[in-house]
């Protein structure tokens, strides 16, 4: 069976850590393939101003070109209404029958998934693959669990949460990288040099659309 994760996000812009923790999931687990999704129209962000979905999706690519294990999915390109992550495992698993799918997200926001639409099911669609963050992991997820019971996980093993059904949450250990897309769009701004935090074609194609990016990210 082959083994997808799933990794999605407004990449505005992709940086190396979006990268690096797509290569680290898709080794920790053994995938065989990790899949960006970037979001159309992501529900907290509405209102936000940011490149095109094509442009985002574009840099994705430019991004993992040269990675075969890592690809990007438009799925979200032609979808009405809001880029809900429901909708999107929704039509992974419908479209992909007999792939186990890894949702990647950090721990962070699985500390939020109450708020998110059907948050607490997502593990009814897929296995939830969360990375830890600073000193956020292990306790922090069971005690989240712990409160949810809704969500019906037991323990399976250190960093380890099943469901009678056999989806599984795996806690993932991944090295922190402390860059975000408000901190490259911050350097972006004021002209700093971006090298080794974005890769060498996603700089240059921003700086080839820097008077265009301005005008979204000021």
């Amino acid at each position: 069976m082959q083994r997808l994760g799933i990794l999605g996000g407004t990449f505005n812009p992709i940086h190396v850590g979006h990268v690096r923790l797509a290569l680290e999931m898709q080794e920790a687990l053994a995938l065989d393939r990790v899949e960006l999704v970037p979001a159309a129209r992501p529900p907290h962000k509405q209102d936000d101003p940011m490149p095109a979905f094509w442009l985002r999706a574009a840099l994705a690519e430019m991004a993992v070109e040269d990675l075969p294990c890592v690809g990007v999915n438009r799925m979200e390109a032609n979808r009405p209404g809001p880029s809900y992550t429901w909708d999107t495992l929704l039509e992974l698993t419908a479209g992909r029958p007999g792939v186990e799918l890894y949702f990647i997200l950090g721990v962070t926001d699985f500390l939020n998934l109450h708020s998110w639409k059907n948050g607490t099911r997502l593990g009814t669609l897929a296995n939830l693959a969360v990375s830890t963050r600073d000193r956020l992991g292990a306790e922090q997820l069971a005690a989240y669990l712990a409160d949810h019971p809704e969500m019906g996980y037991s323990p399976d093993g250190p960093g380890r949460w099943r469901q009678e059904c056999g989806r599984r949450i795996e806690l993932v250990d991944v090295p922190r990288l402390d860059i975000s897309a408000s901190f490259i769009r911050d350097r972006f701004r004021r002209g700093a040099n971006l090298r080794f935090l974005v890769p060498k074609r996603v700089e240059d194609e921003l700086n080839r659309r820097r008077d265009q990016l301005l005008t979204l990210w000021t």
